[in-house]
């Protein structure tokens, strides 16, 4: 049976559950975790006074968080392995600087999911805020490995400053995907917002869905029209992840434009057009 932690006390105030770590609840009884001190606003309690705990993790590595926790933040944060549910809803930074292991929801999750994570895999089947992989304020890089699908909208800022790993969204994102990016793949199903791909050096952005095509900044140009090889098995790894991919997507050609020439020049936006 998996460690569950089930939200009894709603509260306004962000519950900040970093402590909560895998490496140490699946050594401890249910007990122990409940006693586990978490940050709520500018005082600590433990984490028995807003959730019940039951079961274990100690045998699968297994943590489900169940109910809304919209305003639980920091959910998965440094996870090395093993799997975390959340069922509901999930608040800021979910899975962040994680390195291993694998997170999903069953809901929405707000802003700076997989904040500069290193490994392992995020999905998210509802929506995600603002910052989907991207790096803290004042950082070097977003994230640097992985994996962040999520099957419905997302953001501003996808993958802002990122280095290297792959991220994935089903609907609509928002203004500056790929903004200073360095390497690394984003993937984009739906409408996009402006200025795709501002000051990016290495990387793919890639947008792949049926609508308007997004305009392109002036510092990119076109450079041909062509079917990327390695686009395929990226889109068969995001269909064995169970993402959803448009089957057009296989046989589609692509308008590639490298850029951005304020910087390396050496990234590359395509643009599905047939």
């Amino acid at each position: 049976m998996p460690l569950t932690i089930r939200l009894r006390n709603k509260t306004s105030i962000p519950v900040e559950v970093d402590t909560i770590q895998m490496e140490t609840v699946r050594t401890q009884s249910a007990d122990d975790v409940k006693a586990t001190l978490v940050q709520n606003g500018n005082k600590q309690f433990p984490l028995g006074e807003f959730f019940d705990v039951s079961g274990s993790a100690g045998d699968d590595e297994t943590m489900v968080w169940e109910g809304d926790c919209s305003h639980v933040k920091l959910i998965g944060t440094y996870l090395k392995s093993g799997t975390i549910i959340v069922d509901g809803n999930a608040g800021m930074h979910l899975g962040a600087e994680m390195t291993g292991g694998r997170i999903v929801v069953n809901g929405n999750a707000a802003d700076w999911v997989g904040a500069e994570m290193h490994g392992g895999r995020i999905h998210v089947h509802g929506d995600a805020g603002h910052l989907v992989g991207a790096v803290y304020r004042g950082g070097r890089r977003g994230m640097t490995g992985g994996e962040i699908l999520i099957d419905g909208s997302a953001g501003n800022e996808i993958g802002q400053t990122m280095r290297r790993g792959l991220i994935a969204v089903g609907g609509r994102s928002g203004d500056a995907p790929g903004f200073n990016m360095i390497a690394g793949s984003v993937l984009l199903f739906g409408e996009v917002g402006i200025r795709p791909g501002a000051g990016m050096r290495r990387g793919t952005i890639g947008f792949l869905g049926d609508v308007k095509s997004p305009d392109i900044l002036p510092t990119f140009r076109y450079a041909t029209t062509y079917r990327p090889v390695f686009l395929r098995y990226y889109l068969r790894r995001l269909q064995t992840l169970g993402f959803p991919v448009p089957v057009h997507c296989f046989s589609a050609n692509y308008r590639r434009y490298s850029g951005d020439f304020l910087e390396l020049g050496k990234g590359e936006i395509l643009v599905r057009c047939s």
